[in-house]
Parts: C-alpha cells; structure tokens; sequence
C-alpha cells in the first residue's frame, strides 16, 4: 500500500506548481482578467482544459465504479453529450458572442427583464453548487479515506483545506489561470486512466486486446438498452436526455461558456467546442472501459467494494485497487495526481464562475468601479466558504453513486434556465417580466411531483434523464401563458 505520507508529498508538490502558474497568469489582478481573460485564448488550449474540466472527479472514480451496476448503458447518454455539444457550439455560441457578454445570463436581461435575469442566475448559482459539491465531496472521500485519516485529520478539515488551496491559487487570476491550469489537469487525467489500464492488465497477464477480447469483458460490455421503452436506461431516453444534459449543464451554464467567451472571436470558439466533444467521448469511453477492468481484476482477486459509514460504495473501488492492492507505488501517485487533476479542474472553474455570475448578475459590478475588485475578492471567499458548508453536508447525507446523482439533480435545477432561454431564442414574444418568478416555482412544483411518480403507478415506465427536457417543456409553456 502507497504510503500517506508519499501521497500527501505528490499532492503539495502539484499544488505548488498550480500557485506558480497563478503567479504568472495572475500579475494583471483586475476584473477583466479574471472574468474573461481580456477575450485573448487559444481555443486549442481551451478545448484541451475543457476536458478535464468537464470529465472531474465524478467521471474519474464515479464512472468507473458504476459499470458493475450499469455495464457500458452511460455511454448512451455520452453520446447525447455529443449531440449536445454540436447544438451549443451552432445555437448557442453564436448568441453570447453576438451581445458581446461576460455572463450568459445577461442575455436574459436583454430579452425579457431584470427578474428574468435574476432567475437565471440563481439557477445556475444552485446547480452549479450542488455540482461543484458534488464532485468535491469525491475527492475528499478519498483523501480521508486513504490519507489523511492516518493523520488523523477530520473530514471537515479535509474539506476546508481541499478548497482553501482552489481559493488561493485562482484568487487572482481567475479564468486566465483556469485555462492554464485546466490544461495541465486534463494530461495528468488522461494519463492516469491510460496507465491505470496498462497496469491492471499487466499485473493480470493480459494485453490490451487480450482484456477487451475476454469473455470477462463481454459480460460487462452492454452498451445500447433497446428490448423495453418503460426502463429508466432505454436507449433513446438515454440519448435524449444526455443531450439536453449538455445543452444546459454546458451551453447555459457560465462555468463551462465562460471557457469559451475567453476564446478571441465565435469562430475560434465553434472550434474549441467542436474539438473538445469529440476528445471528451472518447476519453469518457476510456473511463467507461476502465470501469470493467477494475471490475474484472477486484473479482479476480477478491477484493470488495470499501464501505463508508459500513455501506459499499462503487466510487471508492478505483481509489482501492489503485492505493491498496499492490500495483506499486507509480501506480498509485499516478492515480492521486490523476483525481485530484480531474476534481480541482472541474472545482477550480466552478469557484471562479460563481464569483462571476454573481458580481455581473446578482451585485451588476462595474470593473471601473474603484472598489470593484474588493468586491470580487470579497465574494471570492464567501463562495468558497459556502462549497465547504455544502461538500460537508453531503457526507453524512448522500447514499447514491454521484454520476447518478448529479445528473438527477441537473434534471431540477436546470429546467427554468433551458425554459427561458429556448423561448428568447426560438420565439420573438416579450414575457410579463414580474411573473417570471410564479412561472419557475409552479413549475419546480410540477417537476418535483413528476419525477418522484412511482413506475407502478404509470404501468412501470421508469423515469430517467428525460425529465429535463420536460421540465424545459413545462416552464417554455408557461412563459407562453405570460407573453405580452
């Protein structure tokens, strides 16, 4: 077993190189570096970090580990995700660079009104909480459980000195050094589940094509559910659903645009797009056939899924074959270095679009304001101190694999943003802009009544991840009901 304390060097040793990154992309400390990086990024370097910022933590560990349950079946929502992705790059992009705007929700304040700006805003600052925490809440699972608890450390201070480290090394230069940063998390992430599978196939007795060509491989290898339309997995409910996942997890959300509105002009940015999806399916694919492996190599050797609070927990059986099954020690720093590149890059660019959105859309600063960046800075740390109070919370009250759990989320919170962006795009109608607030809480009641339907009660049809483009349905007609 790696021993903590080599782990512990590894991780102050890449946070180290993270700070020096932000000195030098961080020497022009103002508002407009940190919310757009003055519109000067290569898009290559862009779609790079994209992905590593996309993929997190979640995909990292939590992918994985849900093949035993799922088989290959999330790849049929991978490839809505690619579907998604053209759409944003050819409906989307074109929108938010033709207004020239520093968060995406600003289009909303041009089209309807201030409360249909605020509505976006605080819905993208709840989901993109929730999913920050979530993917957070991963990494310190697994710096508790394999490191830190031998320090004794408790888990909240796990967590506090997790994002601490976030808060200090993009304080100043904010999306300019997250472009950077991302891209170096990107290659250590993808180095590590190459060498994971080289590895674990290795220790086997297998080469590549021996795995995938295995009777253990075919067992697990379902990917397209097509025999029953009322399963929650069905193949085009899969589909549909994760490209409508895309369109607002990504296209209408200021964390991953705000990537894009870096890039120097639309065309640089349909590019960046375009790229980045077809890298991210692949390498979510690797992840995907990762999964099995582990799977294959924990039934070989008896290992069994490690326990939190004495519940098995999928997540954890990456980082336990990783750290604690005698792969050796390169091994095992490649996976730690591997997570904590996927986690942070998603989390860092989380930190900063929130602190974002919520000095352009909630507070409206003015980067010549003089007190402007105080104002920033000042926010900055409040965001951070609330993803503390949320990733704590969460580990004494989530039970389910956390792929599964942020997508379910995403089905709720991100409904009222694809409602009102779908109707400013596809109509020309102008809305009661002080009903707004009623059209988005009847319809959050309606989605929640919906999706908590027992199959039983609707002749066993499952609801899975079409429920968000319901939801979109749902909140478009009743913006109609208050057209003007």
């Amino acid at each position: 077993m790696l021993s903590p304390q080599i782990i512990l060097f590894a991780i102050v040793s890449y946070f180290l190189i993270l700070t020096a990154i932000s000195y030098f992309t961080g020497k022009e400390d103002n508002n407009e570096t940190f919310f757009n990086a003055k519109r000067s990024s290569n898009w290559a370097v862009v779609a790079f970090g994209m992905v590593g910022a996309s993929l997190s933590g979640v995909t990292f560990i939590s992918v994985p580990g849900w093949v035993g349950e799922s088989q290959f079946t999330y790849f049929q929502v991978v490839i809505g995700y690619l579907i998604g992705y053209l759409i944003v790059a050819n409906l989307l992009l074109p929108v938010y660079y033709n207004f020239g705007l520093t968060s995406i929700y600003e289009y909303l304040n041009e089209r309807f009104g201030k409360k249909s700006h605020l509505v976006g805003s605080i819905s993208f600052l709840i989901s993109r909480i929730l999913g920050a925490s979530f993917r957070l809440y991963l990494v310190a699972i697994v710096l508790q459980e394999f490191v830190l608890d031998d320090f004794g450390i408790p888990y909240e201070i796990t967590v506090i000195i997790s994002i601490s480290l976030i808060w200090l090394y993009t304080r100043r230069g904010g999306i300019k050094t997250i472009v950077w940063t991302d891209t170096i998390q990107t290659t250590l992430m993808i180095l590590a589940v190459v060498l994971s599978i080289h590895y674990i196939n290795k220790d086997i007795g297998w080469t590549f094509v021996e795995f995938v060509g295995s009777t253990d491989f075919k067992e697990l290898n379902q990917i397209f559910v097509t025999d029953d339309i009322i399963k929650r997995n069905y193949f085009l409910k899969s589909i549909i659903g994760g490209a409508f996942i895309t369109i607002c997890m990504t296209g209408l959300d200021q964390d991953m645009m705000q990537k894009n509105l870096t890039c120097k002009n639309l065309n640089d940015a349909k590019k960046n797009m375009i790229v980045f999806s077809f890298i991210l399916t692949a390498v979510t694919f690797l992840f995907i056939v990762l999964g099995a492996l582990l799977y294959i190599y924990s039934n070989k050797n008896g290992i069994n899924l490690p326990l939190v609070d004495n519940s098995p927990r999928t997540d954890l059986l990456f980082p336990e074959i990783a750290l604690s099954s005698g792969l050796g020690g390169f091994l095992g720093i490649t996976f730690i270095l591997g997570l904590i590149a996927a986690a942070y890059s998603s989390a860092d660019s989380a930190l900063t679009s929130l602190t974002t959105s919520f000095c352009v859309d909630i507070l409206k600063i003015d980067s010549n304001r003089p007190n402007s960046k105080g104002t920033r800075k000042y926010i900055h740390v409040l965001m951070s101190i609330l993803l503390v109070i949320v990733v704590i919370f969460f580990r004494y009250y989530l039970d389910k694999n956390v792929i599964d759990s942020l997508l379910t989320v995403a089905q709720y919170t991100y409904g009222p943003l694809l409602g009102l962006f779908a109707f400013g795009i596809f109509t020309d109608y102008k809305i009661d802009d002080d009903k707004v607030f009623l059209v988005v809480i009847i319809n959050i009641i309606l989605i929640i009544l919906i999706g908590n339907i027992p199959p039983e009660a609707i002749g066993g049809y499952s609801i899975g991840y079409e429920l968000l483009p319901f939801n979109g349905l749902i909140n478009f007609i009743g913006l109609y009901l208050i057209r003007k």
